[in-house]
């Protein structure tokens, strides 16, 4: 069975040796993991990945080899983790139940009700469509269903409902050495180019050392140019995790192709919209973040902006204070969009969404109207337009949103 493992993680991209594969097998045989999938996924990745630019890759074979493996590990051992005892209870509604549960009403009813929900509660429950627990209809929980809640404990999105998460997830950055299966992208990005001479002169100039040595009697006069590079500078921001787990692959290629294609690109990513704080490696997203007021005075005005994302949310998340899903953030997410395309004339958001789900999306029509349809699909068609965009400059105006009335449906 390892044999084959082996070989698909070299299928997969990862560039294993047998020499680290013998090494994996002399610390099974002398027991360095037993009974356990966590340790023996770490004990594998130490032994077999020598670059964490990889781990991504050995992660997708390992979910798709050892599928069901977990279970097998932990009946040996004789235990049942707690999440087990969760998902057995977990409540499946039929659309019919799912269309009598009602919402609470509204952002600020939302956290007023959970606060007076942690002050009186005293014990588990599970069920129910009060408390703050399992299985049930209430706003408050894991493994149940409402239209509008507070997802508390839970390890996954199932129905995509939830406007904030009381939970740390942990997401994988995009990678950027992706072999495309076609160049189709490449060459749509290659539209964004400006060409110049910078650095050291150390290529040849056949015309102009032609030109000289003539006009020199005949004697050899070497004349010297520096490198022709795209001048194009790009900031990248790419939305990770929630429903964009649905778009990897489309972004993997995105961001291999923009990495091939710019020598002077930036990138950062963002979880749904952005606020205060971006960052650069999503396992150290909540350490090492800049600021993006930082971010503003360090990078000039004539850099390209390409945003990234679903823009798939609930509303409050953009114009409500306090409505990421993941921290408590003090401005609202139209307030720093507002800055970045004040700072950014030349800006544009590629949406991997199929466009004709974008009028029956709330939250992507308020990101839309912030942008003045600088939105664009993640197609072929749509990046073309999208390139056209960012070579004409853009005076931006300011938009204004009103929160919204209802929650998103």
């Amino acid at each position: 069975m390892l044999v084959r493992f082996f070989f698909q993680l070299r299928t997969g991209g990862v560039p294993v040796s047998l020499p680290e594969f013998l090494t994996l097998l002399e610390a099974l045989q002398l027991r360095v993991a037993w009974l356990s999938a966590d340790e023996f996924y770490y004990l594998a990745r130490m032994a077999l990945v020598k670059d964490e630019r990889h781990f991504d890759r050995f992660d997708r074979v390992f979910a798709e080899f050892f599928a069901g493996a977990e279970q097998v590990f932990e009946k040996i051992a004789a235990e049942l983790p707690a999440e087990w005892l969760q998902k057995l209870a977990e409540r499946t509604l039929t659309d019919e139940e799912k269309s009598r549960v009602a919402a609470l009403g509204g952002w600020e009813k939302l956290l007023q009700t959970l606060r007076q929900r942690l002050r009186e509660q005293k014990s588990r429950h599970q069920g129910g469509n009060k408390w703050i627990g399992t299985a049930g209809t209430s706003p408050f929980g894991a493994y149940g269903y409402n239209p509008e809640g507070i997802r508390i404990g839970q390890t996954e999105s199932r129905h995509r409902r939830a406007v904030k998460v009381w939970d740390a997830r942990e997401y994988r950055n995009f990678d950027d050495s992706l072999e495309l299966g076609t160049r189709n992208l490449k060459m749509a990005l290659r539209r964004l180019r400006k060409f110049a001479r910078q650095g050291i002169a150390d290529q040849l100039d056949l015309d102009g050392t032609i030109d000289a040595t003539a006009r020199n009697a005949g004697y050899l006069d070497l004349k010297l140019v520096p490198e022709r590079r795209n001048a194009v500078k790009v900031l990248l921001f790419l939305d990770v995790g929630g429903s964009m787990d649905d778009h990897i692959r489309i972004c993997d290629e995105l961001f291999s192709a923009a990495r091939s294609e710019f020598k002077h690109l930036e990138h950062f990513y963002f979880h749904n919209f952005l606020y205060e704080r971006v960052w650069k490696d999503n396992r150290r997203r909540m350490t090492e973040v800049l600021p993006t007021t930082e971010l503003l005075r360090t990078y000039h005005r004539d850099y390209r902006v390409i945003l990234v994302g679903d823009a798939t949310m609930s509303p409050y998340e953009i114009v409500q204070p306090g409505g990421s899903v993941e921290h408590w953030n003090q401005e609202a997410g139209t307030k720093w969009l507002e800055r970045l395309t004040a700072h950014f004339p030349q800006l544009i958001w590629l949406n991997p969404v199929p466009q004709e789900r974008w009028e029956w999306t709330p939250s992507i029509k308020v990101t839309r109207s912030l942008l003045q349809d600088r939105m664009f699909p993640l197609t072929l068609h749509g990046l073309d337009q999208a390139i056209g965009t960012l070579q004409r400059r853009h005076v931006p105006a300011v938009a204004t949103i009103n929160p919204p009335d209802q929650p998103p449906a």
